[in-house]
Parts: C-alpha cells; sequence; structure tokens
C-alpha cells in the first residue's frame, strides 16, 4: 500500500518523491516506512536503533544523502516501534531481522534492486544478523552497533538486573520524573543475553562487503566494539570517526561522506548483477 507524502524543497528539486508504505511481516503485523524515490532502481534500506524510529536524525539525513545520488532510499520502523503494529521488546534482534527479511522481499518483488542494508545502533546489529543468514545482498553499514550483547544493560536495567527480573518476571525503565517508559520482560532480556555476535560474523559472506563506522567519544557501546567486527568479518572496513558521539550530533556530514563513497564504490565495481568480491 503507497500512500504520497510531500516531499521537502531540496528533494522536490531533484525530482525526488516520498510514499508511506506499509508492509506486512511474516507475523501480520504493518510495518510502516517511507520511501524516498528517485526514478532509480537502486534501493538503500534503513533501520533504525533502540527505542528510536524511521525519522531518526541520522536516518533522515543519511536518506538525503542517497536521494542526492540518485539512490532511492526507504527507511521504516520495527514492529514495535514508531508507527509499525505489534508490542515493543528489549530483545527481537532476529525478530527485526526477520522484519528487515519481509522489507527486502517487498522491494526485490517490485524489481528494486538492493545496493545496501544500513542500520544503526542497534540497527546495525540486525543489519549484520541478517547478512549472516540470507546472503543476498552486496552491501552492509554498521553505524556504531554492539559486538558485546552482554554489556551496557546495567545502565538502562540498573544493577542486579538479572536477580530482579527472575524474582518478579520484568523490570519497568522509569524516566527522571518516575514515570514508565517501557517494561523488559524476562523473555526479552534473556533474548538480547543469547543473541551472540561472534558466529553471525564469522558467517556473512566474503563477497559482501561490509562498513562498520563508530564514534571514538561514543557514550553507549564502546569503539572497541567495531574493532571486533573488524576482526571477524571476512569482507571488512572500519572507519573510526574521531570525536563523534554515538549519534554522530556534530558529524553528520562526515558519517554520510563515508558512507556514501562506500555504497558508490560497489556501484563502481557491480559486474552481472553481482558484487565482485574485493577487499577495500
Amino acid at each position: 500500500m503507497a500512500q504520497p507524502l510531500p516531499s521537502d524543497k531540496a528533494e522536490e528539486v531533484l525530482g525526488v518523491s516520498q510514499q508511506r508504505i506499509v508492509i506486512r511481516n511474516k507475523h501480520g503485523e504493518k510495518l510502516v516506512g517511507v520511501l524516498h524515490e528517485t526514478g532509480s532502481k537502486k534501493l538503500a534500506i534503513l533501520c533504525h536503533g533502540f527505542r528510536a524510529s524511521k525519522d531518526d536524525k541520522t536516518l533522515l539525513n543519511l536518506s538525503a544523502a542517497l536521494t542526492r545520488q540518485g539512490i532511492s532510499a526507504f527507511r521504516f520502523d520495527f514492529a514495535g516501534n514508531g508507527e509499525s503494529e505489534g508490542v515493543f521488546q528489549y530483545g527481537n534482534y532476529r525478530r527485526e531481522a526477520d522484519d528487515l527479511r519481509a522489507v527486502v522481499s517487498y522491494w526485490s518483488e517490485q524489481k528494486y534492486e538492493i545496493s545496501a542494508i544500513i542500520g544503526h545502533s542497534k540497527g546495525g546489529n540486525v543489519v549484520l544478523l541478517y547478512a549472516s543468514m540470507y546472503h543476498d545482498v552486496p552491501v552492509v553499514v554498521n553505524l556504531s552497533g554492539r559486538f558485546a550483547l552482554d554489556r551496557g544493560i546495567e545502565g538502562r536495567l540498573g544493577k542486579k538486573f538479572l536477580q530482579r527480573i527472575k524474582k518478579d518476571g520484568f523490570i519497568d525503565v522509569k524516566d527522571r520524573t518516575g514515570k514508565v517508559e517501557y517494561r523488559v520482560t524476562e523473555e526479552s532480556l534473556m533474548d538480547r543475553l543469547n543473541t551472540d555476535m561472534h558466529a553471525p560474523s564469522l558467517s556473512i559472506d566474503k563477497e559482501c562487503r561490509v562498513l562498520t563506522v563508530h564514534g571514538s567519544e561514543d557514550e553507549i557501546v564502546p569503539a572497541e566494539d567495531a574493532l571486533k567486527f573488524a576482526e571477524l568479518i571476512p569482507n571488512h572496513k572500519l572507519r573510526i570517526i574521531e570525536g563523534a558521539d554515538h549519534c554522530y550530533t556534530a558529524h553528520q556530514e562526515m558519517l554520510a561522506s563515508l558512507v556514501l563513497d562506500f555504497i558508490k564504490f560497489d556501484q563502481l565495481i557491480w559486474v552481472e548483477g553481482a558484487c565482485a568480491a574485493r577487499d577495500t
């Protein structure tokens, strides 16, 4: 289902149109996204991070950068996030990879050529998991994904979170005013703790080119996680942006430039519809 949306002035000048697209995942839930249509059948799919949405600043800026280069872009909300149907869950890494599968399949059926899948933060984990499972995309871009998923939990859930959640079955995460922001169930916590990024990193096809970008001053996911991806993924390029935080607050242009250069290079080595294996 497609619904035309107003484009911003910069996109109108370039002849880019926006459409609201609804795609059903394998559970029957409606995933809502926005297509930035340039007229090209080359398409990049963008995935948001934890408790974010398709309207995240980084995804909006990357969509604009892609369309300026003539590449169509599609950004969407995972189930339980943004406008999409479903219930928010703390873990859901492989289920979100299944959501991405539904999106890739939809656009392939519409005769689009998936040029790249791009994910920020948790979305970075999702695109890497996807590539390890399906082997049907030529380029994967991981922006600030976490390698060690057993880390970074205490900062959100508090100390002794395992003991507390086993006792009560859930933990409510509250804001500074005491309002509940979201509930973490024991099942969803274990989903995260049982999601291993080591084996999937090794399982990504060597013909798939992977770019990891990370900020040296990332306050949420340490830059050392990026080094682990670089160590394990067969065909991998690593870029550390000096001074950048987790959301690239002051480094959006540099981030877009790195991503575009990587994707555009892939277009140059495209041979008979397959990505030529080449380490850059």
